[in-house]
């Protein structure tokens, strides 16, 4: 017998030309204004030894900074992180620049 399925039509992308089917860059000029927010989270795992060595002490509750033979680790992934935050733009393809008014940490 014959098989037949319906489906649905596939989705229109907002960043490709419909003519051309290139990608391109969106029009934003007419888009309103709007609040934006993201939070971004990282989890880096040490075997204990290695923990308590770079953090210079025993007590892995109360770790507040941890350092390498380069540097502050955290201090660093902060500086890292700030400025991931304000070129998103440019790492982002077709991103449009984004004023940013606060970066915490």
């Amino acid at each position: 017998g014959m098989c037949t399925t319906s489906r649905s039509p596939a989705p229109v992308l907002s960043h490709v030309d419909q003519v051309t089917n290139m990608p391109t860059m969106v029009d934003v000029s007419k888009k309103t204004v709007t609040t934006r927010s993201a939070v971004a989270r990282s989890i880096i795992q040490f075997p204990l030894g290695v923990l308590q060595q770079l953090a210079g002490h025993d007590d892995i509750n109360n770790v507040q900074e941890i350092k390498g033979r380069k540097g502050p680790i955290f201090s660093t992934a902060i500086v890292a992180g700030t400025l991931a935050v304000k070129s998103t733009s440019q790492l982002i393809p077709f991103c449009h620049g984004l004023a940013v008014e606060n970066c915490k940490f």
